[in-house]
């Protein structure tokens, strides 16, 4: 195969240009059939503004566009899928209301009256997802996979993010792309979901298929991925063959400096228990964990997706009922019906989801920042304006929010950006413990050791904090103590001396006992 023709993409020369902003500078980007090339850069770095070109999204200001060795023009993304390019957005993009297997297949699903083909889509939407390691019942809603203990309900608003990452994973591969874009696939997955990622990504690529993996762990990148292209302020840096460059290198590459430690543990004193959950259950997702945590710790709460993690953090924060066990802050029990109710008992809760539940992306970062403690600033029905702006200023300067100012759209910030400003909205509601579901979820090496620094310094003053990662190093590097869960059941608190990813995966995977 020639050169020409081995070449799958060639972007060249690729500028974009927004009213006061040049998002991409000259970029050159190139990949061949049958290999998987990775794209990192800090959040800002024009990763994604590279790919909506890619994508059909955006038209280029500048620079030409080959695929397959001919030039093609793109003016949205129905061209760009066309010609075999498939896109799986970090963010979610399925429609909640309808079933996996119509959401693998939609645009593509067959006509209303041939339940012989839906049955046929419903078929082929299970194996894809089989292949994917995604146990995921693809038919009507509600009803279980023949001998499956627990299926998950089809209805895809009823899934976990994690879940739903595997159905729209599930949906570009099933168009038989000839260039697929991954965009942070693995950000809600664990260890054991990577790992059945990756193999079907090798099975892609020696199809010769080829895949552009864009990715903030770059431990994953070295894996799997054959070449890297490294962008900064929307320019091109580098580009190198995989065997040629280190994560230290692609780190100094992406920041432009050197980075000595992406997961610092700060000291501090740990103090009484704060929070403890003995025995708690909700019926349906997990049933008899139990811990506490304490002043100053951040404990660990990890395990496979599926696991119940996040039902757990939601269920504590008052989101779902639980139906048997108790809650307890500072040593009086809870009852927690509500978010309101859980505000007021001093418990805070960052959710996985920073879209779709972390933030209202029409209002101003001052407004997030001011939601949950509206009726303090509130005087004879007027939000008193002064006090509003100094709290949100008091956070923005505080967490070196960008940029600066209060007034900007939230959901104009960076993904890190935005993270840091659900996390002020929450302390401002001065709470007593912090559980953070997946605080770095999709975040840049840069925003993850500010949010890294954030997290040290509230311990540091005393605070709880109880933090959900399927991030194995994370945990390892920050928690002081580590509750593993599987099936919905807790194992006992892991000590610091205890932690290793291989004693982690075990109990995880049910090869310890818990």
């Amino acid at each position: 195969m020639s050169a020409a023709a081995d070449c799958a993409l060639d972007m060249r020369g690729i500028s974009k240009t927004f009213p006061g902003v040049k998002a991409l500078s000259n970029v050159n980007f190139a990949i061949r059939f049958g290999t998987v090339h990775a794209v990192v850069g800090e959040n800002g770095a024009g990763k994604s503004t590279l790919m909506k070109v890619l994508n059909g999204s955006y038209a280029p200001t500048a620079g030409t566009i080959l695929v397959g060795g001919a030039e093609v023009r793109m003016r949205r993304p129905a061209d760009a899928q066309a010609l075999g390019i498939r896109m799986v957005h970090q963010e979610i993009n399925l429609v909640p209301d309808l079933t996996v297997a119509e959401n693998v297949y939609l645009g593509r699903m067959p006509g209303k009256w041939s339940w012989l083909r839906k049955g046929e889509m419903v078929g082929k939407a299970a194996a894809v997802l089989d292949e994917l390691g995604a146990a995921i019942d693809p038919r009507a809603r509600g009803r279980a996979a023949r001998g499956a203990a627990r299926a998950p309900r089809a209805r895809v608003g009823d899934l976990s993010i994690s879940q739903q990452q595997l159905v729209e994973i599930g949906k570009a591969y099933a168009a038989q792309p000839r260039i697929i874009v991954l965009d942070e696939p693995t950000s809600s997955l664990s260890e054991h979901e990577t790992a059945a990622l990756f193999r079907i990504l090798r099975k892609m690529r020696d199809d010769g298929i080829a895949i552009v993996y864009i990715s903030h762990r770059l431990k994953e990148v070295l894996e799997i991925a054959d070449e890297v292209t490294v962008l900064r302020d929307g320019s091109m840096i580098e580009t190198r063959p995989i065997d040629g460059i280190t994560a230290a290198e692609m780190i100094r590459l992406m920041v432009g400096r050197e980075v000595a430690n992406v997961f610092p543990k700060s000291p501090a004193a740990i103090g009484k228990s704060v929070l403890r959950v003995e025995r708690i259950g909700d019926g349906a997702h997990f049933r008899d964990v139990s811990f506490d945590v304490r002043a100053g710790e951040i404990l660990g709460l990890t395990g496979l997706v599926g696991a119940g993690r996040t039902e757990v953090a939601r269920a504590i924060f008052g989101l779902s009922r639980l139906v048997e066990g108790t809650v307890s802050v500072n040593g009086r029990k809870v009852a927690i019906n509500s978010p309101s109710e859980a505000v007021r008992a001093g418990i805070a809760y960052v959710p996985e989801d920073r879209k779709g539940d972390g933030i209202v992306p029409g209002m101003s970062v001052r407004e997030n920042i001011s939601l949950p403690i509206l009726r303090r600033l509130t005087s004879f029905g007027r939000i008193r304006r002064s006090a509003d702006r100094s709290l949100a200023a008091t956070y923005v300067k505080q967490f070196s929010i960008s940029p600066p100012d209060g007034e900007r759209r939230i959901n104009l910030l960076s993904g890190g950006n935005q993270q840091k400003a659900v996390i002020a909205k929450w302390l401002a509601a001065k709470p007593s413990v912090l559980i953070l579901d997946e605080p770095t979820r999709g975040v840049d090496v840069g925003a993850k050791a500010e949010i890294h620094s954030i997290i040290g310094r509230l311990v540091a003053d005393g605070m709880a904090v109880v933090m959900i990662s399927s991030e194995l190093p994370e945990i390892l590097g920050v928690c002081d103590r580590v509750v593993v869960m599987r099936d919905g059941r807790a194992s006992e608190p892991l000590a610091r001396a205890e932690l290793s990813e291989e004693r982690i995966m075990a109990l995880a995977t049910g090869e310890e006992a818990a």
